[in-house]
């Protein structure tokens, strides 16, 4: 069948790896884009001199950005063609990046970031239907283990670029940092990546897209304000019950549209609905532990935005040279074992940080963060390379969608989770108030926060803990068969 592929270029190599390459510099860009800026907080409040709400829309206005595109992205890609598509993402993200560097209110600067998520809301989606549609199914272990790059790299280079940048040049370079990275990406893909379109896609779902988008805003921003302003707030009350029934709306439009914006049936394979869900634990534990820890490190240790991403970056090393043996594992031992076993051995990499103290080492940081790295790359590839097994290629567009949808939903759900745990067992042990400004007092302050870190790490855990258990029985490695055939030694380069 012709998916509407169009030659570009001759090309040195397989073309599976040009889309290799330009996802993830586009993946690379928008999640070191996000990481940079949640780093560079203190400082833009600083610069325009606001706090509170008006500082973080900077965050949560390319959240909820992203969270209206990210539903559409799929069917935008089939319609228009996915090179059109994510080339065009590119470019706004890019351009978009120009212009919160040039900001000069902060107005300016959320109305730009908001600009910027039109662009990162599609990047992902898209980009990854182009990789699974580029590799066969017997090589999709091996597209994991170039997804996991940017997915885990990136949040670790960002406080360490972004401290870099912050105290040696200037805020804008924050932004300024993704132009290279986009302008390389564009014209790479530009010249070398081919136009694909599904005639199938059918016309515009606008009921669908405006569930999905106005309903998904409103559960992330919910979870975003739960824990600091109170889950039985009238603001967080209305915008997530108002999500929730929303999308729950959505759920019943989209199954009875013959062409629908979410393609919700693809649920009714067992393999990529069982995959999704152990992907919600997986990632939301790995997002809320990752959100936590910095602050632990910043606000208890004392380290800097820089000296706390070297010490969490060895788990990113960790992950990049186990993908590759699991990777090859993954065709004889399967799924189901690989991120079982994995998410086991995450839950208990995590245990030590239950008993870390105020004196805790840095290079006993990094180790653990090492062995973590070690533990995520077990259940990452076996599930990424699992959840499309049974996709069709012209489904595969409107699954990427879904995918990323809920991957964005797990991770909003898991730090909302652990900081509501934080949150609420710090201030049973030592009060919502400021940190006391006597030294013994101080003492004792610290060592109630450091109790409710215990109990927030302990969240994460129970996290990887029912991901593990819902892998065990509920994965199956027969419906990952397409995948777990041996890859051909040899292939022919495509011209």
């Amino acid at each position: 069948m012709d998916y509407g592929y169009t030659m570009s270029r001759k090309l040195p190599f397989e073309y599976k790896w040009v889309v290799a390459v330009i996802f993830v510099l586009g993946l690379f860009m928008e999640i070191l884009d996000t990481t940079i800026v949640n780093v560079a907080i203190p400082t833009l409040a600083h610069q325009f001199n606001v706090a509170g709400a008006g500082i973080e829309w900077v965050v949560l206005g390319y959240l909820l950005s992203i969270a209206v595109w990210i539903p559409s992205s799929g069917w935008i890609g089939d319609k228009f063609g996915t090179k059109k598509t994510f080339l065009f993402a590119l470019f706004m993200f890019t351009f978009a990046s120009v212009l919160c560097g040039q900001a000069h209110s902060i107005g300016e600067l959320i109305a730009f970031r908001i600009l910027q998520g039109v662009g990162g809301g599609m990047l992902t989606p898209v980009g990854t239907a182009m990789l699974y549609r580029a590799f066969p199914p017997e090589e999709r272990a091996r597209a994991s283990t170039v997804l996991i790059i940017p997915t885990v790299v990136a949040p670790a280079l960002g406080p360490i670029i972004g401290g870099l940048l912050i105290d040696n040049l200037s805020w804008r370079w924050i932004f300024y940092v993704n132009v290279p990275i986009g302008l390389a990406g564009f014209i790479f893909g530009a010249l070398y990546l081919r136009e694909s379109k599904e005639p199938t896609a059918g016309k515009f779902d606008f009921a669908g897209f405006l569930l999905a988008a106005v309903g998904l805003a409103s559960f992330l921003y919910a979870l975003s304000q739960g824990p600091d302003k109170g889950w039985v707030s009238t603001e967080v009350l209305a915008t997530g019950i108002g999500g929730v029934a929303l999308l729950i709306s959505m759920v019943f439009v989209e199954l009875r549209v013959p062409q629908p914006m979410l393609s919700l049936r693809l649920y009714r394979d067992r393999m990529f609905r069982n995959s999704n869900m152990v992907n919600t634990f997986s990632y939301a534990s790995f997002a809320a532990f990752l959100f936590l820890l910095p602050q632990f490190l910043q606000t208890l240790l004392g380290y800097s935005a820089l000296k706390s991403g070297l010490t969490t970056f060895p788990q990113a090393i960790g992950v990049i040279a186990t993908s590759q043996i699991v990777g090859r594992m993954y065709h004889t031992v399967g799924p189901r074992r690989l991120a079982a076993v994995g998410l086991v051995m995450v839950s208990l990499s995590n245990i030590p940080f239950l008993f870390v103290t105020l004196g805790v080492g840095q290079w006993t940081i990094r180790g653990l963060m090492l062995l973590r790295g070690v533990s995520m790359a077990f259940s990452f590839v076996p599930l990424q390379a699992a959840t499309y097994a049974n996709i069709d290629k012209p489904d595969t567009g409107r699954a990427s969608a879904i995918f990323t949808t809920q991957r964005q939903a797990s991770a909003a759900v898991g730090v909302a989770l652990l900081s509501t745990i934080f949150i609420s067992r710090r201030n049973f042990l030592v009060g919502a108030g400021h940190p006391p400004t006597d030294p013994t007092m101080l003492f004792a302050y610290h060592q109630g926060v450091l109790g409710a870190f215990h109990y927030a790490f302990a969240g994460s855990i129970a996290l990887s803990i029912i991901g593990a258990l819902y892998a065990w029985f509920f994965i199956k490695d027969i419906d990952a068969e397409p995948t777990m055939r041996p890859r051909p030694r040899k292939q022919r380069v495509n011209a």
